[in-house]
């Protein structure tokens, strides 16, 4: 029974992972949640290779009960997502391996693949949630037309100048495991030991994506897929519950057997 038990207890697990992703399966740069479990400790009555005391041989496989499984981890699977025209100028996909940097209001940095870009009320280029960019780029309040290259070049039209003015660069963050980032809610990440050290670089270069501007990254979540593992969960969760109710019934026929 307490087998069963940690059954039920993962498939719950797995099917409020499965839940949250079908919830985001619009959501701007989101990354899809995967739960990764693994068997408990087990009950070793004879252990492999020792010596049988009946015949002096050697015991091939032992006996080894297994005590149920447990949720070890959630990861998130940074493949790409899906690319959503917009032909909005302030809206920047990441195509390829990168984060946005913008600075939270207690300073630290975080970092996120939604590239809803605004204008602040002092000009300055700030994600959805009004966090501005790092590095710190701002517009002009007389530009009129707003670039935003592939290598993260961001120039304007300005009245009066015949050509663009550069107003700053844009640059992308990686992590040598993104897996470990902390997801923090409103499409930010945060840095921990175990995602390592931020190596921050130009977009194109070396390992980093590089943007699309009048786009946007959608979710990775693949909804027929999820739905399929929803229907999975559900057929295991629903299998745990009847060998429940086998041990029941047998401790109730021992129960009465017993009278």
């Amino acid at each position: 029974m307490w087998i069963s038990k940690t059954g039920v207890q993962a498939q719950d697990a797995k099917l409020q992972a499965i839940a949250n992703n079908l919830a985001n399966a619009n959501t701007v740069g989101y990354k899809r949640d995967r739960v990764v479990f693994e068997d408990l400790f087990y009950s070793i009555d004879q252990q492999p290779g020792a010596q049988r005391a009946d015949n002096n041989t050697l015991n091939p496989s032992g006996v080894q009960m297994g005590n149920g499984t447990h949720l070890v981890g959630t990861q998130k699977i940074f493949t790409n997502g899906s690319l959503q025209t917009t032909n909005n100028a302030l809206d920047v996909a990441v195509m390829g391996n990168g984060f946005l940097q913008v600075r939270r209001p207690n300073g630290e940095p975080a970092y996120t693949r939604a590239g809803q870009l605004q204008v602040d009320k002092d000009g300055v280029l700030v994600n959805a949630s009004g966090l501005p960019l790092v590095p710190q780029i701002t517009v002009p309040a007389n530009a009129t037309v707003i670039t935003i290259g592939e290598n993260g070049t961001v120039s304007a039209t300005i009245p009066g100048n015949t050509q663009p003015t550069e107003l700053g660069q844009l640059t992308l963050t990686s992590f040598i495991n993104p897996t470990g980032l902390q997801a923090l809610g409103e499409n930010l990440f945060a840095e921990t030991p175990a995602s390592g050290a931020p190596t921050e670089g130009r977009p194109g270069d070396a390992q980093f994506g590089k943007l699309k501007q009048g786009a946007l990254e959608g979710s990775n979540v693949q909804v027929v897929e999820e739905m399929v593992d929803m229907i999975a969960a559900q057929r295991t969760y629903e299998m745990n519950t009847k060998v429940l109710t086998a041990a029941d019934n047998m401790l109730q026929y021992l129960a009465q057997a017993a009278r």
